[in-house]
């Protein structure tokens, strides 16, 4: 899986000792190839390197757009590579200390953060003013990513995320699609009496896999609180949580989750699904291809999940934020050969025919971009799209465990599956967070 189909938070590391980086470097070669160490001016090369070992399997629609780009300007070379993603972070960590970093590299937020108050980072401001470049994003896609007036990266993917629904199940005991929290729990209670699952989730050893209650959070105003719980000022342990939390146990009393969701994996939750076996999962647009090509594939829709009466602010949300930003090395501006080639890379990347690429391989895109072509048509991933671009919809600005500590992305994890395995109160599961949300520095 990508970050972007596990919320985005790997496990973190310690820093290096002093030794431990000069080795590192050697056996990585990252001193250079870097753009401060190995290139000369008027190289026409840049390196991209990125969170996958085999960027052409894992990411194809980055290494289409790669070549792509490379057939549109033949005088130009990307050198694509890529590590796993918990070395390819402690990579671009060590290259930070180094100046070796790569000219165009994928990061987490959490490390680029760090990396533009540094300095490490090329602000990103003139190559979105380029032919009205910025123009061509949602604001939310952009926020996330600047520190002041500095735009240190620009969306690599959208992390969009949601409840997949079999129409023929929901059929066959004369249900609707619901729309309120309301209408899911009927639903549920009706599905249960007939030994249905309603919502298909796997928390073994993928504790992470609870996309769709973390939309909900934004529901009982996460990002109007977030400034707050991140300076220490709001706790996570707040009346507004509270009741979601109470809805969560609601669900559960009701048997909306599977048995087996504590020793099941989010793979399993996948394939009981698209077995036929739950009426709903809870998951992101990455699925979309392998639930087309499952037995349930032309039953199935998307959803954004349920309003709540008792919620707080805007209701009608979808999460389409920017999963992981792509940064560009501060050395890159000191080389105006490798500015304007890096600058052309990005325009092509965001561009329309670099966004169509990524719907090509079912992924959404970051722009305005509305997309075309057999992608579109096939059901599945269309339902993303048209919810997506539902009438007076719109999307938080991240996804709330994107702007927090990974101890704290973690404890929301196990604070919500804690609730629906009944092991936790909501009242316990709210206290069990609130530590772990602490005040930058």
């Amino acid at each position: 899986m990508t970050r972007a189909q596990r919320a985005h938070r790997g496990p973190r590391w310690s820093r290096p000792a002093a030794g431990l980086v000069a080795v590192a470097l050697a056996a990585t070669g990252l001193a250079a190839c870097g753009s401060e160490g190995g290139t000369s001016g008027g190289s026409k090369t840049i390196t991209l390197s990125m969170q996958t070992a085999n960027v052409q399997k894992s990411d194809p629609a980055t290494y289409q757009i790669v070549k792509a780009f490379e057939k549109k300007n033949p005088g130009i070379k990307v050198n694509l590579t890529g590590q796993p993603v918990d070395q390819h972070e402690q990579q671009m960590t060590i290259a930070a200390q180094s100046h070796t970093l790569p000219d165009v590299f994928w990061v987490y937020n959490s490390l680029a953060q760090t990396m533009a108050k540094n300095g490490n980072l090329l602000d990103l401001t003139p190559v979105l003013a380029q032919n009205q470049l910025k123009a061509k994003f949602p604001p939310s896609m952009l926020a996330g990513y600047r520190r002041g007036a500095l735009q240190y990266g620009v969306p690599y993917q959208a992390l969009v995320t949601g409840l997949y629904y079999n129409k023929k199940i929901l059929a066959k005991y004369g249900l609707a699609l619901p729309k309120t929290f309301d209408d899911l729990l009927q639903v549920a209670k009706v599905l249960h009496s007939h030994g249905v699952v309603t919502i298909s989730q796997g928390a073994n050893q993928s504790s992470f896999s609870v996309w769709a209650f973390l939309t909900m959070l934004d529901r009982f105003g996460w990002e109007q609180k977030q400034a707050g719980l991140l300076d220490g000022s709001i706790s996570y342990d707040n009346p507004d949580f509270l009741r979601l939390y109470e809805h969560v146990a609601e669900l559960a009393k009701a048997g909306a989750f599977p048995e087996n969701m504590t020793t099941q994996n989010y793979q399993q939750a996948v394939d009981a699904f698209t077995g036929g076996k739950a009426a709903m999962l809870d998951s992101g647009v990455w699925a979309a291809g392998a639930i087309q090509a499952s037995p349930v594939g032309n039953d199935v829709g998307f959803w954004a999940g349920p309003t709540f009466a008792d919620g707080v602010g805007k209701q009608e949300l979808v999460m389409n934020a920017p999963s992981a930003p792509l940064v560009v090395s501060a050395a890159v501006g000191k080389n105006k050969t490798k500015l304007d080639a890096v600058t052309k890379f990005l325009q092509f990347y965001y561009s329309d025919a670099g966004q169509q690429l990524l719907v090509d391989n079912a992924q959404t895109p970051v722009t305005t971009y509305q997309p075309t072509g057999p992608a579109v048509q096939k059901p599945v991933f269309a339902s993303v799209l048209a919810a997506l671009h539902a009438p007076g919809w719109t999307s938080p600005s991240a996804q709330p465990d994107l702007v927090v500590s990974a101890a704290a992305s973690t404890a929301i994890y196990e604070s919500m599956y804690g609730v629906m395995e009944g092991v936790l109160s909501p009242k316990q599961a709210l206290q069990n967070v609130a530590p772990t949300i602490k005040p930058a520095g």
